[in-house]
């Protein structure tokens, strides 16, 4: 399950989003999307997770809790439409 988390640090990264998540399963990957032309966070990102179930329980304890000094928000990413492209940066 692909999970998006906002309002991050822009200090955090990605392995703070990785520890994080981690603690209640296996996270595939993590990306912190970044500014193209200054490499600058935007202050969110992605998590994936290899199981929906650890997935789910790390949305519900992960949210609105804080990460790196700031109040995240942790919910299901939602899919790409067909064709559409995304943000790919970690």
């Amino acid at each position: 399950m692909n999970i998006f988390v906002a309002r991050l640090n822009f200090k955090t990264r990605r392995e703070d989003l990785e520890a994080a998540f981690a603690k209640f399963g296996q996270v595939t990957s993590a990306k912190i999307v970044k500014d193209r032309d200054t490499g600058r966070s935007k202050g969110f990102g992605f998590v994936e997770m290899s199981s929906d179930e650890e997935a789910n329980r790390a949305i519900a304890a992960l949210n609105e809790t804080e990460l790196d000094g700031r109040t995240i928000v942790v919910k299901p990413a939602n899919p790409k439409a067909p064709g559409e492209g995304g943000a790919t940066q970690s």
